[in-house]
């Protein structure tokens, strides 16, 4: 199988944000914040768990929808998941970016990739959208985490899924999330203003 886009998405975006972060690090939160200040119209999420999952429920006969929320459901299945998430990589290391940067959503000029986790994610979009892509790490202390209700799991928090980008990236942008609210709206203002100049370069 190829690894280059589909049809549908080899429409160029003009960003593409690709996150990273353990966790309960925040991911989530973060970049809804962005994609709220943005524009629903100009800015999609696009979860690379998403496919994944929908995928595995499918197959295992489950409710995708509650494999997609934050629920004890999901925690059941995660590490079953994973292993078969490594299982469909091993095959096709693109797999997962593909389907999850097809349909409509990639029309918007930015891409907001929530849950970027091997270096083979990070290596896709650099591949393929070098130039529009912008490396974020997102960031918080243990205790932090488990304030939120991280708790260490064998099989998960050890696995690649967790562990791939702890090192070897370089990152356009490390975002520290350890809700000190006014450190991360200069981090987030950073941001869209990156976003912004691209945006703007596009459009001269």
């Amino acid at each position: 199988m190829s690894d280059r886009p589909s049809v549908v998405s080899r429409i160029t975006p003009a960003v593409v944000l690709v996150f990273s972060g353990k966790r309960k690090s925040g991911k989530d939160f973060i970049t809804e914040i962005i994609q709220k200040r943005l524009g629903f119209e100009v800015c999609s999420i696009m979860r690379l768990s998403g496919p994944l999952k929908s995928q595995y429920a499918k197959e295992h006969r489950l409710d995708a929808d509650r494999l997609l929320d934050a629920t004890s459901y999901k925690e059941h299945y995660r590490a079953d998941m994973i292993k078969w998430g490594e299982e469909r990589r091993q095959k096709d290391p693109s797999y997962f970016c593909r389907l999850a940067t097809e349909g409509m959503s990639a029309l918007k000029p930015v891409w907001i990739i929530s849950d970027a986790r091997r270096k083979t994610d990070i290596e896709y979009f650099n591949s393929f959208y070098k130039e529009q892509t912008l490396l974020i790490r997102v960031q918080a202390k243990e205790s932090v985490r488990m304030d939120r209700g991280w708790k260490f799991t064998s099989g998960v928090d050890d696995a690649e899924s967790e562990c791939d980008l702890d090192s070897g990236i370089t990152w356009h942008m490390i975002i520290d999330n350890n809700g000190q609210e006014e450190q991360l709206n200069i981090h987030l203002q950073t941001l869209i203003d990156k976003i912004n100049n691209k945006l703007q370069s596009q459009d001269s």
